[in-house]
């Protein structure tokens, strides 16, 4: 188990690991223990009563926070002719086709996201190796797989974050940074939560939300009372 530095022990100590806080008492409780010298990530992780083995109760899909991340997402698009004009003028870092697939080939991945249009799949396909494992495929639940690529980079510009459960049943996701706002972090939090109590499988048993845990970059897990949110 790896040893936790004197900043971290410290922070720990201010938590209760027996309480589960309202989602306001937590998120004020994260900002005062963060001891980052940066601006530190604010993340959400959910354990859910879910089995990812069974097909139906598979969880994946994308939201654009309300205030976004606090990350700016450099986005490339896989596209040829108007699609690909398209994405240029919405903004997107790289577009390309045959030229962009040779490039990320060739060992280039300075990006956060990848789009593409249905017909470019295809060629997109042969990077499964070198995506996949990245998290980084195109993929129709997310919004990243459309002819609609001025959406899409609009969207991931905006501050979309994806969100996929894990075989442990577990899902995590970055929800701002610590220098947002009290009401900023809240609110994505809610937003975030909201979309993840609407996609409960139907055929989830039990209590749907096991736990939920909000936390930051270097900093200790605050436990949130799902009930408060």
């Amino acid at each position: 188990m790896p040893k936790h530095g004197k900043k971290y022990v410290e922070a720990l100590k201010q938590v209760d690991k027996d309480k589960q806080y309202s989602a306001e008492e937590a998120v004020a409780l994260l900002k005062q223990i963060d001891f980052a010298k940066f601006d530190a990530t604010v993340e959400v992780a959910y354990n859910l009563s879910v089995d990812p083995k069974q097909a139906d109760q598979q969880i994946r899909g994308a939201l654009v926070l309300p205030n976004g991340t606090g990350k700016t997402q450099r986005v490339v698009v896989f596209a040829e002719g108007p699609q690909a004009k398209a994405a240029e003028e919405a903004g997107a870092d790289v577009v390309g086709s045959d030229d962009l697939v040779e490039r990320i080939q060739g060992g280039w991945l300075d990006f956060d996201v990848a789009v593409a249009t249905p017909p470019m799949m295809a060629k997109v396909g042969r990077l499964g190796r070198v995506l996949g494992p990245k998290g980084l495929m195109p993929n129709p639940k997310t919004g990243t797989v459309t002819m609609d690529v001025t959406k899409a980079v609009n969207d991931v510009k905006a501050g979309q974050v994806t969100y996929r459960v894990d075989k442990a049943g577990l899902i995590h996701a970055p929800i701002g940074k610590v220098s947002f706002s009290d009401e900023k972090l809240l609110e994505n939090l809610k937003a975030f939560n909201d979309r993840i109590v609407r996609v409960r499988p139907a055929s989830a048993k039990g209590v749907y939300i096991k736990s939920l845990t909000v936390t930051t970059t270097f900093g200790p897990g605050v436990t949130v009372d799902a009930n408060s949110l």
